[in-house]
C-alpha cells in the first residue's frame, strides 16, 4: 500500500508540472510544509487518566507537507489531487484537551512521517446564468472565470472542513488559530477519519450573495478510526448549510447556519451508567448500529474596518452517543478578534485574540466522571466544569514564502476537570507556501 501511495505521489506532481509549464491557465500547482512546536509550563495535577495531559512535559513537534495540484478537464471540470505527507506528535500524544492546542497534530499513534492521499477529487460547475466572476489561483482553485450563479457538484476524498463552516478570521490553523475549537466548530463532530479526511459528495447551490450546500459521506468503522465504515446503509452522515453574505455600514458580513447528522456503529453513554459493572464503564461496549449524533452551527463574521474584524461561532450537538470522528466537545461558543499589520505597516501580518467555551453533555459527564474515557480525554473520574481557551497569536509574513507565528494559549478546567490545570502553553509556527 505504501509503495502504492508513492506512486501516486509521483503521478501526481510530474504531470501537474509538466502542465503548468505548458498552460498555466489549465493546472495548478501549490506546495505548503507547516511544522508548529508546542510546550506546556507544569501545572498542578492532583491524578491522572489514561487521557490525561501529562502535568510535565517536554516539547512536542508536528510537520505536515502538502501538494495541492489541480487540472481542468472538460467544460466546467476540474480534478484536483493532494499528496500529504505528516509526522510528529501533539503534546501528551494529543490527550487532555478537548480544545486541543495544535490544529496540524492527528491522533495517530505513529510519530513517524507518514505519506498518504489527502484529497483526490472531480468537481463539477454548471452555469446557471451568463454573469462571471474571477477566481485566483490557489490551494485547489485553478485560476478561471466561473459563473456567478452556478451549482457545483464536488465528490471524492475531501476535508469537510474545506466546504462547510468556513471563516475569514477562524478557520486555518496554518495562517490563523491553532486550537481546534477555533478552526472548527467544537461541536461538529464532522465525518472524517483519523486524518480528517471522507469520501463525500458535496452538491452547491451557488449566487454572489448567498449560497447553499448539502453533502452526504461516509464515517469511520470505528470512533476516530482510520478506515471509513462500507455499510453505507447504516453508517453515514449528511450536512447542510445556508451561507448569506450582507453589509453592515459599508462593511462585509457573513452568516452560516449549519446543520448536521451522523448515523454509524456508536455506542452510548446512558446505556454504559444504567450498568457500569456490565459495560465495564467502556462506551465501546456499547456499540450498535442504528445509533444517530445531530447538532448545528451558527458562525458569524463582520469586518469593522479595512484592517479588522470579529467572528462569533456557536455550536451543539445532542450529546447521547460517544464522540465519533472530532473531538469530544457537546456545545461551544467561541468569539475573537482579528486584524492585519496595517496599523504599524505591515498590512501582511496577521494578529488574532480568541477566547472559546466548551461544555458537555449531561450524558457525556456523568460518563467521564464514572471513570469512563473517550478518545481524547479521561482522568479516570471528573470534578465538571467549562474547558475555558483564550488564544493570541502572530502571524509574521518573513518573505512571500515563509511566515512564523508566535502562539500562546491558557486552558483553564482542561478536559473540563476543575481539579487540574491551568494550563499555559507557548508555541512557534513556521510555515512555507508557494
Amino acid at each position: 500500500m505504501q509503495k502504492l501511495i508513492y506512486l501516486f505521489f509521483v503521478l501526481g506532481i510530474i504531470p501537474s508540472l509538466a502542465f503548468a509549464q505548458a498552460d498555466s491557465a489549465k493546472t495548478t500547482f501549490h506546495f505548503q510544509q507547516t511544522v508548529v512546536s508546542q510546550y506546556h509550563v507544569p501545572f498542578h495535577s492532583p491524578y491522572y487518566g489514561r487521557n490525561s495531559l501529562e502535568n510535565r512535559d517536554g516539547w512536542h513537534t508536528s510537520l505536515t507537507t502538502t501538494i495541492f495540484t489541480g487540472l481542468k478537464l472538460w467544460k466546467g471540470a476540474e480534478f484536483y489531487f493532494n499528496p500529504e505527507m505528516a509526522g510528529g506528535s501533539g503534546l501528551s500524544g494529543a490527550y487532555g484537551i478537548a480544545g486541543f492546542p495544535n490544529g496540524e497534530t492527528f491522533r495517530v499513534g505513529n510519530p513517524s512521517p507518514t505519506l498518504y492521499i489527502a484529497r483526490g477529487f472531480l468537481r463539477q460547475h454548471i452555469a446557471l446564468s451568463k454573469d462571471f466572476e474571477e477566481y485566483k489561483e490557489g490551494n485547489n482553485q485553478i485560476g478561471s472565470r466561473l459563473p456567478a450563479d452556478r451549482i457545483t457538484i464536488t465528490a471524492g476524498k475531501l476535508c469537510m472542513g474545506d466546504m462547510f463552516d468556513n471563516n475569514s478570521f477562524s478557520h486555518d490553523p496554518r495562517s490563523q488559530f491553532l486550537n481546534w475549537s477555533l478552526m472548527e466548530a467544537g461541536a461538529w463532530d464532522f465525518p472524517a477519519n483519523t486524518r480528517g479526511y471522507t469520501y463525500s459528495i458535496v452538491v452547491e447551490d451557488i449566487h454572489p450573495k448567498w449560497a447553499i450546500r448539502v453533502a452526504s459521506s461516509m464515517v469511520p468503522v470505528t470512533a476516530n478510526g482510520p478506515y471509513l465504515d462500507l455499510n453505507i446503509g447504516k453508517a453515514h452522515s449528511e450536512t447542510i448549510e445556508f451561507e448569506k453574505h450582507y453589509t453592515l455600514g459599508k462593511k462585509n458580513g457573513s452568516i452560516r447556519i449549519l446543520g448536521y447528522t451522523t448515523l454509524a456503529f456508536m455506542g452510548s453513554y446512558k446505556m454504559v451508567l444504567s450498568n457500569v459493572a456490565l459495560y465495564d464503564t467502556s462506551v465501546i461496549n456499547t456499540r450498535s448500529y442504528g445509533r444517530r449524533k445531530s447538532g448545528f452551527i451558527i458562525n458569524l463574521e463582520q469586518n469593522l474596518t479595512s484592517n479588522s474584524g470579529v467572528f462569533i461561532r456557536g455550536s451543539w450537538n445532542d450529546g447521547q452517543n460517544e464522540t465519533w470522528a472530532y473531538t469530544e466537545i457537546d456545545a461551544s461558543l467561541s468569539a475573537g478578534y482579528f486584524m492585519n499589520g496595517g496599523l504599524w505597516h505591515r498590512a501582511n501580518d496577521k494578529f488574532g485574540i480568541a477566547c472559546v467555551v466548551n461544555g458537555l453533555s449531561d450524558a457525556h459527564r456523568d460518563y467521564l466522571a464514572a471513570g469512563g474515557y473517550g478518545f481524547i480525554i479521561g482522568d479516570g473520574k471528573l470534578n465538571y466544569s467549562n474547558e475555558i481557551i483564550v488564544e493570541a497569536m502572530y502571524n509574521y509574513k518573513f518573505n512571500n514564502y515563509f511566515f512564523i507565528s508566535p502562539d500562546y494559549q491558557f486552558v483553564l478546567n482542561p478536559a473540563y476537570n476543575k481539579d487540574r490545570g491551568p494550563v499555559h502553553i507557548i508555541g512557534f509556527r513556521g510555515h512555507i507556501e508557494f
